[in-house]
């Protein structure tokens, strides 16, 4: 068991000590819009996009499958969340994402699965015939899954892997990859009030796409009948993900018995956008209520010009969480979250999540 004590404290330090090689190669704006599968990059829960997705050292329980796999060996019983965002408001797009996670007994670890879906909304079929549609509509699907598993190695050490498998499709073509999470989170301090995470994610095969859709008949020029048409299937050129690593720390005021105020801090390096830094605060009212909010920085944000920007959001976010307490020192109850991502051009972010613990 020391061993793997060493191996996971050794874990998080390499990552501190090779996030300059990682990021001699991340962060490149060239690189932008080359990676497949970009929507690995999105948030989909309503309690950690409320501050800006900073929980990689603090975030607990199912949606920790997002900032670091670690985090979900705090569950304590059957957790089940819900999530829906309205994401870009008046881009027509919206992300559904739905999860569990059950405790395997006090030493067994803790076994998870989530999904998360894209929906697009209905879009004209264009042909070199027909540039304007009106020849029908066709639906984009993105769907990701998720199976992870998580230990608590003592009472500050937290390792956790989660796998994932991408499916991008439309009617007549799709492309499937697979990719691995890993994550490692340290507690500390006379009340486990100091907390460091580190987190790898999105590392795995590329995507590439197959299907009728990227095939078409042609004629062989010599005859030109009907009889010497043929099928001619064009090659996929292959993507890889948007791997990235997430660096994270975060201290706990603990005010009193009811009242904790959290400050998180998170570094992001990204291997086909720029780089991120995030600063999060929230408060809680132990059981009952909880608000936060975040920013989150990269360069060029603050231009007018949004290619220049590299993104549509402009930093801000907040949130709020309504909890109703089954049973305290079981942890058990209902609870209603939601968050708000500014964005322009848009009308950012809204996300609203069910989460039930018993």
């Amino acid at each position: 068991m020391k061993n793997i004590y060493r191996l996971l404290i050794a874990i998080f330090f390499v990552g501190l000590v090779f996030v300059p090689a990682f990021h001699a190669k991340a962060g490149n704006k060239d690189r932008s819009g080359q990676a497949g599968a970009s929507e690995l990059l999105i948030n989909p829960w309503a309690r950690g996009t409320g501050w800006g997705s900073v929980g990689t050292s603090c975030t607990q329980g199912l949606e920790a499958m997002y900032t670091n796999i670690a985090g979900t060996a705090f569950t304590k019983g059957t957790e089940i969340n819900f999530a829906y965002t309205n994401w870009l408001t008046g881009s027509g797009v919206n992300v559904m994402a739905f999860g569990f996670s059950q405790a395997l007994g006090k030493s067994g670890g803790v076994l998870s699965a989530a999904f998360m879906a894209m929906n697009f909304g209905e879009i004209q079929i264009t042909t070199t015939n027909s540039p304007q549609g009106g020849v029908g509509t066709f639906k984009p699907s993105y769907l990701n899954i998720n199976l992870s598993y998580a230990k608590a190695f003592s009472n500050s050490i937290y390792g956790g892997l989660n796998v994932k498998l991408i499916n991008e499709s439309i009617a007549d073509a799709s492309g499937m990859a697979v990719c691995i999470d890993a994550g490692v989170l340290y507690t500390t301090g006379e009340k486990q009030q100091v907390k460091f995470g580190v987190a790898l994610k999105n590392v795995g095969s590329n995507l590439k796409f197959h299907g009728d859709g990227l095939s078409f008949r042609g004629i062989i020029p010599s005859h030109g009948n009907d009889n010497d048409l043929f099928t001619v299937e064009q090659r996929s050129a292959t993507y890889e993900l948007p791997a990235t690593l997430r660096i994270g720390a975060s201290y706990d005021f603990n005010i009193n018995d009811l009242n904790k105020i959290i400050l998180a801090g998170n570094f992001t390096s990204n291997s086909f956008t720029k780089d991120q830094f995030t600063l999060g605060l929230e408060y809680a009212l132990k059981y009952y209520f909880a608000v936060r909010a975040g920013y989150t920085y990269q360069g060029g944000m603050w231009s007018t010009n949004v290619a220049d920007r590299g993104t549509v959001f402009t930093g801000l976010s907040a949130g709020f969480s309504v909890s109703v307490p089954f049973n305290k020192e079981k942890g058990s109850g209902l609870a209603i979250d939601y968050s708000y991502v500014t964005s322009n051009p848009y009308s950012g972010n809204h996300c609203i999540g069910l989460k039930l613990n018993f």
